[in-house]
């Protein structure tokens, strides 16, 4: 029997299978530390968030099994068409959104709640890997790489404007999909130049961040200044760059801190910097006076329960901080301090490893499909979820500003659960026919 006769279950990569299934069983076990009591009459109590995670995990499952047996084409055909969907629902929750902590990213049926932005990520991966695999598109054209970014920025200016910051975020992760594909390497230059001129903004007064800019365009033009008389070209990106340098620090940046970031955020993004909040970015009531901000709060105490863990943790549902709910939102935004405290360096170190080993898997499943479609959706799985990683884990330790971003398949929320087993299961389902052109 060849394989593509083979049932499809039997094609199904195990190891994918059995890394996702390690981490939902570690996230309802951290899940299950974070809220017991020894009080408690029962471990099976239902408005306990542990067992309504179980539950979702059902679901989840069940969605798999559904993905499964589904054509493997089918994913591709409902690409575009799913992702208008998920558009328009992203538009309506501007206006409609429940508001859920400060952001109006959740849409409400009856007593049910789900953010659009969650489910979002899977139709932009279809959708992207439908775009970036048809045979019409040329990727080496100025054209198609801007209706490329266009798929990731959409959703992220529409979430953006729900007051999710954090979710939008994770959209930039499609951008290293398109380096694979062929984005050039400027464009990963200029992002990671923007990161440290947003940085140096943040923590270097304007009038001097000028003249240190300007200060360092002028080194420049006296290093080069034999080829700058020659190339006129080359005088136009010096001067385009300093220019646009300029225009970054002294009027983006502020514009965003002013006028679309929240106080709440604005505070955390100066506490993780180690800076005051500059009193242009404050209301005017709050001007010039002295103030105390709670906002790194809850990454002092994630650092005070993760370091607390030690080498080998203060075992199996012995956590101070965990039992005394000394860190808000443990359950979900800050899960990872449950692993560090009661299961020190060690169960951390190994948590990583399981993430890692994941990312990793699925890169080298990406890596043997025949269909351009199997590969790219890959990739989107594998960005996603190392963005979500990386920023979550970051945020923890006090590297990253606190801005709500779910650790994968652990944190509890069923929306987030259902999601990244839809994003995995898809995956496999695509994988299991990789012989098979799909576009």
């Amino acid at each position: 029997m060849t394989s593509r006769n083979k049932p499809v279950v039997s094609r199904m990569d195990s190891i994918t299978v059995l890394l996702y299934l390690l981490l939902c069983m570690i996230g309802l076990v951290a899940i299950f530390s974070v809220e017991y009591r020894s009080t408690d009459a029962s471990y099976f109590l239902m408005n306990k968030s542990h067992m309504r995670q179980l539950i979702w995990l059902g679901i989840s499952l069940f969605a798999g099994i559904l993905i499964m047996f589904t054509d493997s084409k089918f994913f591709s055909s409902i690409a575009y068409l799913s992702y208008t969907i998920c558009l328009f629902l992203l538009v309506v929750t501007i206006f409609a959104g429940v508001n859920v902590k400060g952001s109006h990213s959740w849409l409400g049926v009856g007593g049910l709640r789900f953010q659009p932005g969650e489910v979002g990520k899977i139709f932009t991966s279809l959708a992207l890997a439908k775009f970036l695999s048809s045979p019409e598109t040329n990727f080496a054209t100025l054209k198609h790489r801007l209706i490329g970014a266009a798929f990731a920025l959409i959703p992220f200016v529409l979430i953006v404007l729900q007051s999710e910051t954090g979710l939008a975020l994770v959209y930039l992760c499609f951008f290293f999909v398109m380096y694979r594909e062929g984005l050039p390497h400027i464009i990963m230059i200029i992002a990671f130049s923007s990161i440290v001129l947003t940085l140096a903004t943040l923590m270097i007064e304007k009038t001097m961040l000028l003249y240190i800019v300007t200060g360092l365009t002028i080194v420049a033009a006296v290093l080069m200044r034999k080829a700058l008389k020659r190339e006129v070209m080359l005088r136009v990106i010096l001067i385009s760059v300093w220019a646009i340098c300029i225009l970054f620090s002294q009027l983006i940046v502020p514009f965003t801190f002013k006028h679309v970031l929240q106080k709440h955020q604005i505070e955390r993004i100066y506490t993780t910097v180690g800076q005051d909040v500059p009193d242009e970015y404050l209301p005017e009531a709050e001007r010039g006076k002295a103030r105390k901000t709670v906002s790194g709060y809850n990454v002092w105490q994630s650092k005070i329960a993760i370091g607390s863990g030690g080498f080998a943790g203060k075992g199996f549902l012995n956590g101070t901080s965990t039992k005394n709910e000394f860190v808000p939102e443990q359950n979900t935004d800050f899960i990872f301090c449950a692993i560090g405290e009661q299961f020190g360096f060690l169960g951390s170190a190994a948590l990583v490893l399981i993430y890692l080993a994941l990312m990793l898997r699925i890169l080298f499943v990406a890596e043997r499909q025949r269909s351009a479609f199997s590969r790219i959706y890959a990739y989107c799985v594998a960005s996603i979820l190392f963005m979500h990683f990386a920023i979550n884990i970051s945020m923890t330790i006090g590297l990253a500003p606190v801005i709500g971003i779910t650790l994968p398949l652990l944190s509890y929320g069923g929306t987030s659960l259902l999601s990244f087993s839809i994003l995995i299961f898809i995956l496999l389902r695509l994988d299991a026919d990789r012989q098979v052109m799909i576009r």
